[in-house]
């Protein structure tokens, strides 16, 4: 495990790697990133990451490619990233006073074997008012993230419980990827060499 390539333009995924002190650099795949019509959100982030990773893979022979995909679930309707500051006021104030599910699908390509899998945390927001909502829109922290917000901002702000991986709802569980790298044959140990 000399370095991974991280087959995403996530600023919050190459904070996490970089936190971790894995060697990586970052190749970022062109994937449609479309629904499927009936798939179930768990099925959609895992054949997301998967594509996205197979996509750098086959630029990269030999490498791990690490990719992930991650979507906001509000009573069975996916919430991905806001078109427009009115529809990431609307994606919040759907979220106030309420739970979702944060589901980040994670794969893993490899020399070693290709898998995906994912990871799913449940996350309540207080109750906000819209001038709140409005004000935290403001901030522009949420304007490229999936359910419009950021729970490692100023997003924290509005979460009133997390059940579940914190790193998951940021963008990347790394217990999960750690686990995928350790069933891929790179134990923890070799994990924590490599730093």
């Amino acid at each position: 495990m000399d370095r991974i390539i991280l087959a995403s333009g996530s600023p919050r995924r190459r904070e996490l790697l970089s936190m971790l002190g894995w060697p990586f650099i970052v190749e970022v795949p062109s994937v449609d990133e479309e629904s499927i019509q009936g798939e179930a959100p768990e099925d959609m982030v895992r054949r997301l990451a998967l594509e996205k990773a197979d996509a750098v893979s086959s630029r990269n022979e030999g490498e791990i490619v690490l990719a992930a995909d991650t979507v906001v679930v509000l009573d069975g309707r996916v919430m991905g990233k806001p078109e427009s500051v009115s529809d990431g006021i609307d994606m919040v104030e759907s979220l106030s006073g309420r739970e979702h599910e944060v589901l980040t699908g994670v794969a893993l390509v490899s020399p070693e074997g290709r898998i995906s899998r994912f990871e799913r945390s449940c996350v309540r927001f207080r109750s906000l008012s819209r001038d709140e909502i409005v004000a935290y829109h403001a901030t522009g922290e949420g304007a490229d993230k999936a359910g419009a917000y950021a729970i490692q901002g100023v997003g924290a702000l509005m979460v009133e419980e997390i059940r579940g991986d914190f790193f998951n709802v940021v963008g990347l569980p790394l217990y999960l990827v750690s686990k995928m790298l350790d069933d891929l044959g790179f134990s923890l140990v070799e994990q924590w060499k490599v730093m």
